[in-house]
């Protein structure tokens, strides 16, 4: 298919790429243009001079980019230059309000909005091995499932426009838990004398097993938070999240304080440490 795509950050450039190796033709845009231009050396295809200059004539239009109002931006660019019935579909973490907003815009131009935030970090993007959760009409979906499928794991429409904004705030409530826990333990442990590394292995296989303790305890052990997604985005999603329980009644007293927490790691210089640095608050480095 001819496909366009904006947005070459940590995540979009291998995505893109993903999509060159399966055979689509190519057009692609960055805000900073060396990234765009290091990508068509890298993978080929056309290096787009604006956003509408990259969608024209796309028909599937994928984006991912930073936060709402730019979600707006490239969005409104993009529609009035993309084939007639294509699809715009959405990669970045935005509210369920702006995916709505998305989607209802693109209809209005005779084109279709799919909401399609994205968990697996950084080496889920590189290998191909994301986790897409959707939201829009089974109709679009279906039509832009062969094209993401590139680099996922797994897909999931989950229901109307903005569901797949809702599903990954599902997500990351998930993981501020999850890791707030595995900091509480890794301290606790260490209080108490025990050795971190046989804690590991005698709990990892058991009811406290989760992918993050399987990928940061040991980091997070020697103190190492270059690994992924970044506090500052954290607190962005998770800003967004809680929003959105403000509107809907949901009571979310502890991701609330996790946020708090990361508050604090963020003050320690920690904004673009990794999420597992929820254990650098109790245990300052030297």
């Amino acid at each position: 298919m001819k496909v366009a795509f904006a947005g070459l950050g940590v995540m979009g450039f291998p995505m893109a790429g993903h999509l060159a190796k399966a055979g689509h033709e190519m057009a692609v845009f960055n805000r900073s243009p060396e990234k765009a231009r290091r990508w068509v050396e890298t993978h080929g295809g056309r290096l787009g001079a604006t956003v509408a200059d990259a969608a024209a004539g796309a028909e599937v239009f994928v984006l991912c980019v930073g936060n709402d109002d730019d979600v707006r931006q490239v969005v409104a660019e993009a529609l009035p230059v993309m084939a007639a019935g294509g699809v715009v579909v959405d990669h970045t973490t935005t509210s369920a309000i702006v995916a709505r907003e998305m989607a209802e815009l693109s209809v209005k131009s005779g084109r279709a909005f799919v909401d399609a935030p994205v968990s697996g970090g950084q080496a889920g993007a590189e290998n191909g091995q994301l986790t897409i959760m959707c939201g829009g009409t089974p109709e679009a979906f279906a039509q832009v499932d062969p094209v993401i499928g590139a680099y996922a794991k797994a897909t999931q429409l989950m229901g109307a426009s903005g569901s797949g904004q809702l599903a990954k705030m599902v997500n990351q409530i998930c993981i501020a838990g999850v890791v707030q826990g595995l900091a509480e333990g890794l301290h606790f442990a260490r209080r108490a004398g025990l050795d971190p590394q046989r804690v590991y292995d005698a709990i990892s296989k058991g009811a406290a097993q989760s992918w993050q303790m399987d990928n940061r305890w040991k980091t997070m052990t020697e103190g190492q938070f270059e690994f992924g997604f970044a506090v500052d985005w954290m607190r962005k999603d998770l800003g967004l999240l809680l929003d959105e329980a403000t509107r809907n009644g949901a009571k979310l007293d502890m991701t609330a304080m996790v946020d708090g927490f990361y508050a604090e790691v963020q003050k320690m210089g920690g904004q673009r440490w990794d999420t597992s640095s929820l254990v650098a608050r109790l245990e300052p480095p030297a």
